[in-house]
């Protein structure tokens, strides 16, 4: 059996930036002390929702190794160092480790579409490359790339391969995982919407939008399945689930940042090509956030 790198809540945090577009590492601080102080189980640092694909190689390096410091142990930070190009995702993997990570979180190859042979040897050099847990990140909707079953099955076989974040919205596939994969691969939701529902089959916890706005909630739900108690669970998931999906009205994180805003921190806008929302979609994210309780 595999060490299970966290259960529970795991924020896929955004990155806020100033108004020239550079990253606010001040306000970055803030909303660190803001997720750890409210329960996050983990710190998931550029990921998709982070901006990954916009932060330069010295930023990328930066924002992980602040994450680092500025947590001090008090939770596993998982930094984002998948690639379209294997050698740059070793690249980002080995100084991730080197910068203090707890584990990697590694997207399946974006624009490329390998296919699953390419998939096998792609994520068996990076897992090679480095000492450290890697969590595999299926989300086909974003790459065009989708990991199958067999190839999961094989992957799974990797000492440092330890889970995976299944962003499919496929119900019935994530229990297949779990089913052929048994110990050998952890499982997390990627869809803040499906937490529930997953976590009653066995996986292990999400790694969430949703928790950057309302990180005490998110971690509470998790909590709940983990001990049993399904029909709490269920109530509060139900209770948020119009937020949850509020924060995919436009394409992630352009809503979640204004969310963040819109709450009192000050993360910025988005680098382009992705950009604000109108007027309409924040005036009724707005909304959605005060039903919710989120604005005071």
């Amino acid at each position: 059996m595999k060490t299970t790198i966290f259960t529970g809540s795991g924020v896929a945090l955004v990155t806020p930036m100033h108004s020239d577009g550079s990253v606010n590492y001040e306000e970055l601080g803030r909303i660190l002390e803001f997720q750890i102080s409210n329960g996050t189980d983990a710190i998931i640092t550029c990921g998709t929702t982070g901006e990954s694909a916009v932060l330069d190689h010295k930023e990328h390096c930066e924002v992980i190794s602040y994450t680092v410091e500025k947590v001090a142990g008090r939770c596993p930070v998982i930094a984002g160092t998948g690639s379209n190009d294997t050698k740059y995702a070793v690249e980002l993997t080995k100084t991730a480790k080197q910068l203090g990570v707890d584990a990697v979180l590694s997207v399946t190859p974006y624009y490329n579409k390998a296919s699953q042979n390419g998939l096998i040897k792609h994520f068996t050099l990076i897992a090679d490359s480095a000492d450290i847990p890697m969590i595999l990140y299926n989300v086909p909707s974003r790459t065009g790339c989708r990991i199958q079953l067999d190839t999961y099955k094989q992957l799974a076989k990797h000492q440092n391969i330890v889970a995976t974040k299944e962003a499919t919205e496929d119900v019935g596939f994530a229990a297949q995982i779990l089913a052929e994969c048994g110990d050998e691969l952890d499982v997390y939701s990627g869809c803040d919407d499906l937490t529930v529902p997953l976590m009653s089959l066995g996986v292990k916890g999400v790694i969430s939008v949703f928790a950057n706005v309302m990180p005490k909630e998110s971690h509470q739900i998790c909590e709940y399945m983990l001990k049993g108690e399904t029909a709490k669970a269920a109530q509060l998931h139900l209770k948020y689930l119009k937020l949850m999906n509020a924060l995919f009205c436009d394409v992630n994180p352009i809503p979640v940042k204004e969310a963040m805003n819109i709450i009192g921190f000050d993360c910025g806008e988005c680098r382009l090509p992705l950009c604000s929302m109108t007027e309409d979609k924040i005036k009724a994210l707005r909304e959605v956030l005060i039903s919710c309780g989120a604005v005071k």
